[in-house]
This record gives C-alpha cells, sequence and structure tokens, in this order.
C-alpha cells in the first residue's frame, strides 16, 4: 500500500508547502492568479535565508531580463509557491506563478494550452520576447509539451525543471496494480504512468528541441519519482543531481520548491552560469 499512500499525499492539497509558504512568504509578496498575469511587484528587501548576496548590476540584469513563470505540480496551488517566487523577486526577477487548471489532475496537454494563453499574457503585459519557466512536478511536462508541441520554442529561453517525471514513475503504476482503478480515474496520473501514449508522445524524438537553455534537477529523497532518474532529459540538457554534489543534503519532492541548495541551483541556471550548487544555503 505504499505506493498507494504516496499518491494520496500528493492529490491532497500540499499542506505541508502550503502552510510552509504561509508562515514564510513576505506579507508584500504577489503571487499571479493562475488566469491571468499580475502586474510586476517591486522587489522586496532581501530576506532572511537567501545566502548569496546580489550585485546591483545582477540584480539590474535580472530585471531587465526574462520574465520567469513559476509552474506548479499536481494539485500545487499557487501560495505553496510564494516562498521560492519571492526569492526570486529578491534577485531581481518579475516573477509570475501558474498554478494549473484543476490542480493538475485533468489533461495534460488540454493545461499546456491554458499555459500557452497564460504565457502570451505575460509577454504581451511585459513586452518580453521570452519567458524562462521553473516548473515543479507535473508542471514541468506541461510546460515541456508547450515548448515541444505547442511552439513554445520561440518563447522560452530557459526552462528549469524540479523533480519532473520526464519519463514517468512507478507511483502512478502502482496504484492502479493495488486495484484502485487506472490512477483512481485521474487522467494527468495515467499519463505520468511509465509507457503512457503521452508520454512516448512526448519523448519521441528531441527531448531538447530549438534553443531553450534545459536544466532537469532531481533528488534521490523525492518520494514520488521512481526511478529518481526518470526526471532526466537528455539531448544536451543539463542534469543535476542534488546529492552529487551535497551527499549530505536531503531532498523530498515537495522539497525542491522550498530547499536552498536547489535554489542556488535554479538561480545559476537562470543566469548561464555553470551549475554549482551551495551544499550550506537556507
Amino acid at each position: 500500500m505504499g505506493g498507494a499512500a504516496l499518491l494520496l499525499r500528493k492529490i491532497v492539497p500540499a499542506l505541508a508547502v502550503t502552510v510552509a509558504a504561509v508562515l514564510a512568504a513576505p506579507t508584500t509578496a504577489a503571487v499571479a492568479a493562475p488566469d491571468r498575469p499580475a502586474a510586476t511587484a517591486p522587489a522586496p528587501a532581501p530576506a532572511a535565508g537567501n545566502s548569496v548576496t546580489n550585485t546591483a548590476a545582477e540584480i539590474a540584469a535580472a530585471a531587465a531580463g526574462n520574465p520567469v513563470i513559476v509552474v506548479g505540480g499536481l494539485s500545487g496551488i499557487a501560495s505553496a509557491y510564494g516562498p521560492l517566487a519571492s526569492r526570486l523577486r529578491v534577485d531581481g526577477y518579475r516573477v509570475w506563478v501558474y498554478q494549473l487548471p484543476n490542480l493538475g489532475l485533468g489533461d495534460i496537454p488540454a493545461s499546456a494550452r491554458a499555459f500557452s494563453s497564460f504565457v502570451a499574457q505575460v509577454r504581451a503585459s511585459t513586452g518580453a520576447a521570452k519567458v524562462d519557466v521553473v516548473a515543479h512536478s507535473e508542471g514541468g511536462l506541461v510546460s515541456r509539451y508547450f515548448i515541444k508541441s505547442l511552439g513554445g520554442t520561440s518563447s522560452v529561453g530557459r526552462y528549469v525543471s524540479l523533480g519532473s517525471p520526464q519519463y514517468g514513475t512507478y507511483v502512478a503504476n502502482i496504484v492502479k496494480f493495488l486495484g484502485l482503478g487506472s490512477c483512481a480515474g485521474i487522467v494527468a496520473c495515467q499519463q505520468m504512468s511509465i509507457g503512457s501514449s503521452f508520454l512516448a508522445g512526448l519523448n519521441d524524438g528531441d527531448d531538447t528541441p530549438g534553443t531553450v537553455r534545459w536544466t532537469a534537477v532531481r533528488t534521490l529523497q523525492d518520494e514520488l519519482v521512481r526511478p529518481v532518474d526518470n526526471a532526466k532529459l537528455a539531448d544536451g540538457a543539463t542534469n543535476v543531481l542534488i546529492q552529487s554534489a551535497c551527499p549530505l543534503r536531503v531532498v523530498g519532492h515537495l522539497g525542491l520548491v522550498l530547499d536552498g541548495t536547489t535554489y542556488t541551483v535554479i538561480r545559476q541556471a537562470l543566469r548561464d552560469q555553470p551549475i554549482r550548487p551551495n551544499c550550506f544555503a537556507l
């Protein structure tokens, strides 16, 4: 019953991360509504736990660079990503949070089409030619489908996935094996099962099309992406296993959103810097 318990933990809205978001997010931090871009909020003063000092030039470069869209995962409500959005704002980025339609329970290509409209709104409101994407869990599949199958290569500059089951997960298959139905009737769960027709189509051909800079982050303690290496991408992507650099760092699936070491990887990827995780970041 371990696989079923894990899936139920994921389907129930991510309470642990949400509580952490409420406790940790600054009261002035704005989170974009899931259906339209919010007005760009000024970057707040550096917060405790932002372990790397920014220069004025770095903050200015981020503010002038691509807007960043944080894409939530299955059952990930927008407020759960408030701490990550706040870190990015401290670094100078213009940030929006995209909550998947129906909390990501439905068809992934349909979610990607909705995400395509959201990207267009952000670009129109900012005048930016491209956006950068930081996507958690299922959000990595939604945004990758947008890039690969809906013409998104022309409007995305950088893609960073956090614990996304790029090649599926056995957790979804275990639920079916245990007799709980085909992923308990959850379409996205069916599509994230190893061997699904959705994943076969998504992974047919080049994993990393266009001139997008692709980064895929994974952790050994991921409870929901099994095997862990199914969170990797081929064809020239930068694949980062947190424990390769920081073997004592314990980061779970939901923890990738809040973990300081993971954030240093995100930050470096968005700046086109060599990936050198800071094992002591808060």
